[in-house]
């Protein structure tokens, strides 16, 4: 059973930065990338960043462009998220994806889910 462990959630004043970090036990072949939502109280869950193992191509939410970035390291089968100036709307937990990626990360399809870690930006 694949694992995924995140860490590097808590709480920092807006303006602020977070690393968030993502192991997985294995990189299944039903998989070829990484990811990140986050869901706030009383909304959805949406995602926030993807990463393609091989090449390395990265997405992002337009509400999150230029202000997070997610990097991997393949020999560790780790998966980060930088976060820079935080807001009181990135509160959330946010949780650790690993999925099938469709050629230019027009599909996706989440086969395993990590159990979230809480971001907490106070104004």
């Amino acid at each position: 059973q694949v694992q995924l462990v995140e860490s590097g959630g808590g709480s920092v004043q807006a303006g602020g930065s977070l690393r968030l970090s993502c192991a997985a036990s294995e990189y299944p072949y039903n998989a070829n990338c990484m990811g990140w939502f986050r869901q706030a109280p009383g909304k959805e869950r949406d995602w926030v960043a993807f990463i393609y193992r091989s090449g390395g191509d990265t997405f992002y939410a337009d509400s999150v462009k230029d202000r997070f970035t997610i990097s991997q390291d393949n020999g560790k089968n780790t998966v980060y998220l930088q976060m820079n100036s935080l807001t009181p709307e990135d509160t959330a937990m946010y949780y650790c994806t690993l999925s099938w990626c469709g050629a230019g990360f027009r599909t996706y399809a989440v086969r395993y889910w990590g159990q979230g870690t809480q971001v907490t930006v106070s104004s």
